[in-house]
């Protein structure tokens, strides 16, 4: 016996059946907020040689939110709730354990569009330690991190902002990262509370600013929903670090002032 549906009936089946196809809005994917495609896509970059950066010499009005030491078990799921509220993309510099004990919190930020980068396995400071161990610190947090997310860092921030000559080269020429400090801290390791994190940030913001921050501290956590609010109004954008640097802007030519020609009055 053959079974004929109304066609109402049979429409209604195949919009449920689109609807369970649909990726749920926890795995959509995020546009970065203003963003930096506001005055034209970006071109593509050459290849160049892995750097060292503080900031990045930009007209445009973005900036990089950063966050160290994480993941967190609860915090930086908190502030990943934030971000996506307000679809802005950031850089976690996270400590290699970290990842391995909390893999499903790094996976959610590398699936909500932020990127993941090296903050050493288990946060020395770099300038301390022989090359073997610096070596170890750097590769085992990589191989982590792409173990876990599929994405290989590209960048990395030293512990305590801990950097010499000798560091700076072996980051470079063993591992081919860039290395990323920053133009701004807030200083909130010294938990001095969310409004006084929220005023650093907002007024230590430049274009092309990375603005450094710690996911492991509530008080950060407080303070970045109204930082985020008070540079959006003073017109700022957001961007990962690795989109920062696609931003990057050659320096303008030191400007060579016109010979003076002496007019015949002058001639003696």
């Amino acid at each position: 016996m053959r079974l004929t549906l109304p066609v109402p009936v049979v429409a209604a089946m195949l919009v449920a059946a689109c609807a369970q196809d649909q990726p749920s809005a926890r795995s959509a994917r995020h546009e970065p907020s203003i963003s930096i495609s506001a005055s034209g896509p970006l071109e593509p970059k050459p290849p160049r040689a892995p750097a060292s950066y503080n900031s990045v010499n930009t007209s445009r009005p973005v900036v990089a939110l950063t966050f160290d030491d994480g993941p967190h078990p609860e915090l930086t799921p908190q502030l990943l709730d934030i971000l996506r509220l307000n679809g802005i993309r950031a850089t976690f510099y996270v400590i290699g354990r970290n990842v391995e004990t909390y893999p499903e919190i790094a996976r959610r930020i590398v699936s909500e569009g932020h990127e993941i980068a090296n903050h050493t396995w288990s946060h020395p400071a770099l300038t301390s330690v022989g090359a073997s161990r610096l070596s170890q610190e750097i590769e085992k947090t990589s191989a982590s991190i792409q173990r876990v997310t599929g994405r290989r860092p590209t960048n990395m921030r030293p512990p305590y902002g801990a950097i010499n000559d000798r560091v700076r080269q072996a980051i470079f020429r063993d591992h081919g990262l860039d290395v990323i400090m920053w133009s701004c801290d807030p200083l909130d390791w010294k938990r001095p509370g969310a409004e006084v994190v929220r005023q650093r940030l907002v007024n230590g913001a430049t274009p092309g600013g990375i603005l450094l921050a710690h996911d492991i501290h509530p008080g950060t956590i407080e303070a970045i929903p109204g930082a985020i609010r008070d540079l959006k109004a003073k017109g700022y954008g957001f961007a990962t670090v690795s989109q920062l640097l696609a931003l990057k802007e050659d320096a303008a030519p030191p400007s060579v002032p016109a010979p003076v020609v002496p007019t015949q009055a002058a001639v003696r």
